[in-house]
């Protein structure tokens, strides 16, 4: 069983940031990436880990399929399958992301999380 249990992140410590720490391009003085944290229930984390679980199986399908020497067709409906998948997962991260963290934000007299949604926006709908 997978534990839901928070764990502490190491950079937001008192100590330096990693050097591999990301921090976001578009944004001055931004807090880095791996700062920023999400409290999801214990509900909407279970079907969104499950949701990728279930993607981490097509993918390894699409593996078994190439080591068999499968149909080039038939891979690539089972690799249209998965970036579908995916497009689910994050469709139903991006409606949690709104109802929850912009609408929050807003509520709070900031737009701050939407306009960071308004810069993301692009890259999603390439």
């Amino acid at each position: 069983m997978e534990s839901t249990e928070k764990k502490p992140c190491c950079c937001c410590s008192t100590e330096e940031p990693a050097a591999d720490t990301v921090f976001p391009a578009d944004v001055p003085d931004a807090v880095p990436s791996c700062c920023r944290h999400k409290d999801r229930s214990p509900e909407e984390y279970k079907a969104l880990v499950n949701r990728l679980s279930r993607i981490e199986g097509q993918v390894r399908g699409v593996r078994g399929m190439l080591e068999k020497d499968a149909y080039c067709v038939d891979i690539l409906v089972q690799v249209a399958a998965v970036n579908s998948a995916l497009n689910s997962f994050a469709k139903e991260l991006l409606a949690q992301h709104m109802s929850t963290c912009v609408a929050d934000d807003l509520r709070a007299g900031s737009d701050e999380k939407l306009n960071e949604l308004i810069r993301l926006l692009p890259r999603l709908m390439k």
